[in-house]
């Protein structure tokens, strides 16, 4: 009896203190792009027309809980609303914690970027392309700032990021092209000699472009969250802040998805836990990207409604419909 007692006490110590390499998923906060996070509002408009809004678009996010022991991961479990899955699955091991870190501030980063391009797109407000962000050790950083105007690339005129990119398919590493820009409305070029890329045969520019109003600013701020699954919501927020009337018509709308610059929303992972926030939150109707809809469909918590949305133009007319009291494309 005392082996077995100090055995149960030795395996509760382990069991209480030792890490597994598991990491539980669940639900994580929810944020109202339509407000403010510590006083910073999420969108940002200055020198734009802006209208009043109401109501809610919030992102919904994925909580992760990593550092398990055995008796943690076991808890996740046990509790029917998380999921326990190999760390791998989140923390790839040929990458250091840091650079997963990294990777999804820069797929979150990318995702303001193009919500700001979608959304204006859809309204038609004239725009031109920036210098978003200077990748490290950018071939271009000697010549190029943050902020710089981009008015052609490789002899090429470009008036989206797209258009930046096709001005360097033909292009290799080492070869010299030209940009010209403009900087505090002085126009400047500069030739810059190509850099290479770890996953594409083109030369590398190093530059993240953005895309701004010709008029006016947007500002998406949001700190401490990763990954690419807020785009469709904060394109919606930016549609409802620069055109009259109230997208939502007061109501508390959910919703997630990737969102490319011409508008297409695209699928995440984990949304019956993105449901579940959004539901425990208080939303009403939850937005699912098209290619989750067999997912979401299956797991929705009881009495959330949801909205089938493919593209940012379905988004808004499903929102439309609701407030018109109209039926939408449901999953």
């Amino acid at each position: 009896m005392a082996a077995a007692g100090l055995l149960a006490v030795v395996l509760g110590v382990l069991g209480g203190t030792l890490p597994v390499p598991l990491v539980a998923l669940g639900p994580g906060p929810t944020y109202n792009t339509l407000d403010a996070i510590d006083d910073v509002p999420v969108i940002q408009v200055d020198g734009l027309s802006t209208y009043p809004t109401s109501g809610h678009l919030n992102m919904t996010t994925i909580a992760v809980s990593d550092q398990l022991t055995m008796f943690g991961a076991l808890g996740a479990w046990a509790s029917g609303y998380r999921q326990v899955v190999p760390r791998t699955t989140i923390y790839p091991p040929e990458k250091s914690d840091a650079q997963v870190q990294e990777d999804n501030s820069a797929q979150f980063a990318a995702s303001e970027a193009n919500a700001e391009v979608a959304a204006l797109s859809q309204l038609s407000v004239p725009t031109r392309v920036v210098v978003g962000e200077l990748t490290p050790n950018s071939p271009a950083g000697p010549s190029l700032q943050v902020g710089d105007e981009l008015v052609s690339v490789a002899g090429r005129a470009v008036d989206s990021p797209v258009a930046v990119a096709e001005a360097l398919l033909d292009t290799v590493p080492g070869q010299s092209v030209a940009v010209t820009y403009r900087r505090a409305g002085q126009e400047g070029s500069a030739e810059v000699v190509l850099g290479a890329s770890p996953d594409r045969p083109q030369g590398l520019l190093g530059v993240r472009p953005g895309i701004e109003p010709q008029e006016g600013d947007i500002t998406i701020s949001l700190g401490d969250v990763g990954g690419p699954s807020a785009g469709l919501m904060f394109a919606l927020a930016v549609v409802d802040k620069l055109t009259p009337g109230e997208i939502t018509g007061g109501r508390f709308v959910a919703g997630t998805g990737t969102i490319t610059q011409d508008g297409q929303v695209g699928p995440i992972g984990g949304i019956p836990f993105k449901m579940v926030a959004a539901a425990e939150a208080g939303a009403e109707l939850f937005l699912v990207p098209a290619d989750n809809c067999a997912e979401a469909a299956s797991t929705a918590p009881s009495g959330l409604r949801l909205a089938r949305v493919a593209t940012l133009t379905d988004a808004i007319a499903a929102l439309d419909a609701v407030r018109a009291d109209q039926p939408i494309a449901s999953c």
